[in-house]
């Protein structure tokens, strides 16, 4: 552990950021997951529902910077046209 006070406090601000990221990171493939439950049922409505959630939350994600905005759009990118692939 640190012995410096500012560096004791960079320890636990990174660890809370850490699990704030940690949450965030496991909302969003929840919400991909789901799509993909949707897009296995046949259901396509559900589907384009659960797409527009998911792409919420990817693109708060990476609006708080947990994701890089490229990344981010190829993860909406694969979604959509997974969703779009329905007959």
């Amino acid at each position: 552990m640190a012995n410096i006070k500012s560096a004791k406090k960079r320890v636990l601000v990174n660890r809370t950021k850490a699990e704030r990221n940690k949450a965030i990171k496991s909302g969003t493939k929840t919400a991909m997951k789901k799509v993909y439950a949707a897009i296995e049922t046949g259901d396509k409505s559900v589907a384009e529902a659960e797409l527009k959630a998911a792409t919420k939350t990817i693109e708060m994600a990476a609006s708080k910077g947990i994701y890089h905005k490229n990344n981010a759009a190829r993860k909406v990118s694969h979604l959509s046209k997974a969703v779009n692939r329905m007959a």
